[in-house]
């Protein structure tokens, strides 16, 4: 049973918020599977269609990921609930991080890629060293790794809980690993923290998803 917060709202909420990162996951897998087989060569960049359909799909899974961190501050006993106030802080902030670098690099550095500029890739791309590419690994393997190491001590109890709060201190150190990509210029390194991610995290939605559908709402009078 969820604390006192854990209103019906709070329960669909999570829900909902947990099956979106699910099914946004798996298209995101499956469209970058499909960018990666359209290259010619490794070396060459994810072009059209796809990678504007990556972006998209980042800056739709960042608000559902802060409303199932809203839904397990909820859910979270009160002796639990500043821990994941935390938790649910780094995930606020990898959205806003996260949403507007991907939303600038699909308006603004799409509409000037063909412009020539000699600084064009430092700020507007994906192709390390860059300050775009700097700030995503700021908001996914530091602000998401926090976050999920955060949430583990709220889960505590059953065999459910053991399983998520395993899988989130899982998650949120494969995350942190990844910013050992940054730190030595090696962007193979970083596929430690998409694993943490990309990999791991949407199994602890489909737990959180189990947790919030086995748990009874608090009644309000």
């Amino acid at each position: 049973m969820g604390s006192i917060d854990f209103t019906a709202a709070a329960r669909r909420l999570g829900m909902l918020s947990a099956v979106g990162v699910v099914v946004l996951g798996a298209a995101y897998a499956v469209t970058l599977a499909a960018g990666l087989s359209s290259l010619r060569s490794p070396q060459q960049p994810i072009g059209d269609p796809f990678f504007p359909i990556l972006e998209i799909l980042i800056i739709l899974s960042a608000p559902l990921m802060v409303a199932l961190m809203v839904s397990v501050h909820a859910w979270a006993q009160p002796e639990a609930k500043a821990y994941s106030l935390a938790a649910l802080v780094f995930m606020s902030l990898l959205a806003v991080v996260t949403c507007g670098v991907h939303f600038v690099i699909l308006t603004v550095g799409r509409q000037i890629g063909s412009a020539g500029l000699p600084w064009f890739s430092l700020l507007f791309s994906f192709t390390w060293p860059s300050v775009p590419y700097a700030l995503d690994i700021l908001a996914w393997d530091l602000f998401f790794g926090l976050s999920m190491l955060l949430a583990a001590p709220v889960f505590r109890g059953d065999r459910l809980r053991t399983s998520i709060r395993l899988l989130t201190i899982v998650s949120g150190v494969l995350a942190l690993g990844g910013l050992s990509g940054a730190l030595v210029g090696d962007m193979q390194l970083r596929m430690i923290g998409v694993v943490g991610y990309a990999g791991v995290f949407p199994f602890v939605a489909v737990l959180l998803t189990m947790l919030f559908w086995h748990s009874k709402p608090a009644v309000t009078v």
